[in-house]
């Protein structure tokens, strides 16, 4: 045991110091304080009735909160036959969010060090470049919990696969199945396909050198064992999988249902929806300066006291904590500061002024085959980043490539780049150390200082060589500015002038303090290859320069003011005097239309009632349609009232405040109808809903005739029929009547998972007015019930819980045979006295 802790004791020190960079970083959320992300208020309203179900012990697949109705599988459900899901809640239940998230980041990117058999240092420097990338820590900050827990494995796959290639067949797949499955487990696809690209091009690189080197048979061994990974770990979240495929075919990423009044595309997302979040190709320049494009927007960090947008005003006399006030109001929402194309940013893509130039190096005298592994990797993440920038590209990939138009905010695909550019940096770090030819080294130091130098030095002196620092609609953002200022052009065309100077100051003072970095890390090694320090200390003092560079940029969008009391975190959204209104209603099942919110982007009104309205990216396709049909020019009454909108909210603009309207035309939970009229397509049924009686008429595609004909249809107007139990994914009903009748209920129709029966006996029903369900119903009295049980979701379960038992004997499998290989200490030959004597 004493021999296992000196062999082991350096990588137990840097994981000790790990964890007192996560405790001095995020002292606050040891403090039991969490992060007020605005994505996770978006969340906790989508949550909001399936919360309410767990409290009570009990789990639901589908909720009326959001959109009228949608399953869970996209916000929340367990998964408790998937042993993943318990190696998660594990590890949130050790470490507080988002600890937990930056911790597994630096083990998962140290291990990946470790396996390129670099020394605990350097590799612990490569992990902390990684992990303090500013867009993970953005991420962080924004909430988006699941996308930066999928980033955490990007790096141990990639450990996983190397040791495979390199002949550690089972270890190395069985920590590549175990470590995929817990990337499929973040559920964040997009992601997990960025990273399958870069895995294509290492696999294509290796089969290069395969061919090259007559080494097929050892290749496609590997492949075989990694081909075995990958199904496992598909296998372990086959429930996941298989409820996102079903159920992705009917959101906003499958196929449109309408045809003549549409613009959105036959499959897949909008191009322009999906390209919204395009890199722009000269903010790349944020990799090794990060303010060169002017930050976030709305602004991380306040103007500084010697503005120019400032001076504009106090030269007006105007007094300075109101010229202050002014021009932080005009930067944050006029004429702001960050000047790139997208509609808002959290902050920019900064991978470290040190990491930067030593990419740089890693190119002029790495050896590493990995290296082209890399570069292809950057180059094509980099020019699919730019998405509407470089639409050429773009276009290939999101009209070619199977899935690639499912994704949105394209810009996200850096994340890859983002550990690319750390594993070439540090590569090039060990060349130096190991490569006897100093003089060789020098030489190359010298080109990579001169290119990245040169660069930053131009970046201080003459920014707009390469910087406009202006907006395409400057012109238009000053104009509208002069229009608030009671048509002061004067003073706006001033204002334009000093946000421009601004900007510079910011990019120039980032530049600056780039160049210092560069200056240190390249006198760093400079000392090193002239004997000056050893490796060891070398080492070192990377990981100190690497963690302050990312630290201090990081600290602009990660500070103490963003961490916030729990109590105050759980009041962060109050209800107003028509929400507590509302609440006191109680019927278990009915709609609220807010027409003072954002239709699609509500994150206030489903934390208090079941909404027409709300916030998901994976919302129904006939809903958005019905919306954008039907809500967009004015708001049919119509469809409110086939969706049970008991209740109307309105805001008045000038007082903002809220008025309550109780609509008394709401058609209920359920309800009989007069009359079938039948419709040719989804068109013919969208421009049949736009005006009609929805409680005596029902709107039903052709394609569900022969089932909705199953009976006669004769009107009982003493008929009855009424809602008796509700849970969001298991409602009951009561009817009565003297002939047959046909059904509306204002639920949202999903066919993969909800079925009905009558009496206890399954029966068909149908889709009607659009997106409503409607069956017939017999004579008589009789209980209905509408269950929701997805076949993808409960067999998957099944398919997941034998996987996971063959996961795990996997692991152990490896883990015993690595024990079996490590030869036991030979122990110290003891001489015998009597032998001694005899000698």
């Amino acid at each position: 045991m004493n021999n296992w802790f000196k062999r082991n004791g350096t990588h137990l020190a840097v994981i000790g110091i790990f964890l007192a960079i996560c405790f001095f970083y995020l002292t606050p959320s040891f403090q039991g304080k969490t992060l007020g992300q605005s994505d996770v208020i978006g969340a906790q309203s989508t949550q909001k009735e399936i919360n309410d179900y767990r409290a009570k012990d009990t789990t639901i697949l589908w909720t009326n909160q959001i959109f009228g109705g949608m399953p869970t599988f996209q916000i929340w459900a367990p998964y408790p036959n998937n042993i993943t899901s318990h190696v998660v809640n594990a590890v949130k239940a050790t470490f507080p969010n988002p600890v937990d998230t930056l911790l597994l980041l630096l083990l998962g990117t140290y291990f990946l060090f470790i396996v390129l058999k670099m020394n605990p240092w350097l590799a612990a420097a490569g992990a902390v470049a990684f992990t303090f990338s500013s867009y993970n820590i953005i991420l962080l900050v924004a909430g988006h919990s699941n996308q930066a827990f999928a980033i955490a494995f990007f790096a141990p796959i990639i450990a996983s696969i190397i040791m495979t290639l390199r002949g550690n067949y089972l270890s190395g797949s069985a920590l590549a199945a175990f470590f995929l499955a817990m990337e499929i487990r973040s559920n964040h696809i997009q992601m997990t396909y960025y990273l399958l690209l870069s895995i294509i091009i290492l696999m294509c690189i290796e089969l290069f050198h395969a061919v090259k080197g007559k080494k097929m048979q050892p290749f496609l061994k590997a492949l075989g064992f990694l081909a075995g990974a990958t199904l496992l770990a598909i296998a372990v979240n086959a429930s996941i999988l298989w409820s996102t495929y079903d159920y992705g075919t009917e959101t906003i990423r499958g196929k449109s249902n309408l045809k003549s009044t549409t613009q959105e595309p036959t499959t897949g997302l909008d191009k322009e929806y999906a390209y919204q979040w395009s890199q722009g190709v000269g903010e790349s320049l944020t990799f090794l300066v990060p303010n060169a494009y002017g930050g976030a927007l709305p602004s991380a960090v306040p103007i500084s006291d010697d503005s120019e947008t400032i001076k504009v005003f106090t030269n007006k006399g105007i007094p300075q904590d109101q010229a202050t006030q002014y021009a932080q109001q005009i930067t944050s929402q006029i004429i702001p500061l960050y000047w790139g194309t997208k509609p808002g940013t959290s902050g920019p893509f900064y991978f470290g002024a040190v990491i930067c130039f030593l990419f740089v190096l890693g190119l002029i005298i790495v050896r590493n085959r990995l290296k082209w592994w890399l570069l292809g990797t950057v180059l094509l993440t980099l020019f699919l980043s730019f998405g509407r920038n470089l639409p050429f590209l773009s276009d290939i990939f999101f009209n070619y490539f199977p899935l690639y138009n499912k994704f949105r905010a394209v810009e996200s695909i850096l994340a890859v780049a983002s550990l690319c550019f750390p594993i070439l940096a540090l590569l090039a770090v060990q060349e130096v150390i190991e490569n006897p030819d100093k003089k060789g080294i020098t030489k190359k130091l010298y080109i990579a200082g001169g290119i990245v130098g040169g660069l930053t030095l131009i970046l201080i002196a003459v920014p707009t060589v390469f910087l406009s620092f202006r907006t395409d609609n400057h012109t238009d953002m000053v104009n509208y500015l002069a229009q608030a200022l009671k048509n002061d052009t004067t003073t706006a065309n001033e204002v334009g002038k000093a946000v421009i100077a601004d900007r510079m100051s910011l990019e120039r003072a980032d530049a600056i303090r780039t160049f210092i970095f560069l200056l240190v890390t390249f006198g760093l090694l400079w000392a090193f290859v002239t004997n000056k320090i050893k490796a060891q200390v070398l080492s070192i003092i990377l990981f100190i320069i690497v963690l302050v560079d990312l630290w201090q940029v990081d600290k602009r969008y990660l500070k103490e003011s963003n961490f916030q009391d729990k109590v105050e975190a759980a009041q962060a959204v109050a209800p107003r005097e028509v929400d507590n209104f509302i609440m006191k209603d109680t019927d278990p099942d009915f709609r609220v239309f807010d027409s003072g919110a954002d239709f699609r982007y509500d994150t206030f009104n489903p934390f208090f009632h079941k909404s027409i309205t709300g916030y998901s990216a994976a919302r129904l396709k006939r809903y958005d349609e019905l919306y954008l049909n039907q809500f967009t020019k004015s708001i049919n009454q119509d469809v409110l009232d086939m969706l049970n909108t008991k209740y109307i909210i309105t805001t008045d603009p000038k007082t903002n405040s809220s008025r309550l309207q109780r609509n008394q035309t709401a058609c209920g939970h359920a309800w009989f109808i007069k009359s079938v009229k039948y419709v040719k397509d989804a068109d013919e049924e969208m421009q049949a809903i736009s005006s009609f009686s929805p409680k005596d008429e029902v709107m039903v595609d052709q394609q569900y005739k022969s089932v909705a004909e199953a009976k006669t249809l004769a009107i009982d107007t003493n008929a009855t029929i009424k809602l008796v139990k509700y849970t969001p994914d298991h409602l009951t009903y009561q009817s009565g009547s003297s002939t047959n009748q046909v059904a509306v209920f204002s639920e949202i129709y999903y066919k993969k998972g909800w079925k009905m029966l009558i009496d206890g006996v399954e029966q068909p029903y149908f889709r009607a007015d659009y997106l409503l369900r409607a069956a017939n119903i017999p004579t008589g009295n009789h209980e209905i019930e509408f269950v929701f049980h997805p076949a993808s979701y409960y067999t998957g379960e099944g398919i997941s819980l034998a996987s996971s038992i063959l996961l795990v004997l996997a692991l152990g499998g490896a883990l015993f045979a690595e024990l079996k290989k490590k030869k036991p200490e030979p122990k110290p030959v003891v001489v015998k006295a009597e032998a001694r004597k005899a000698k």
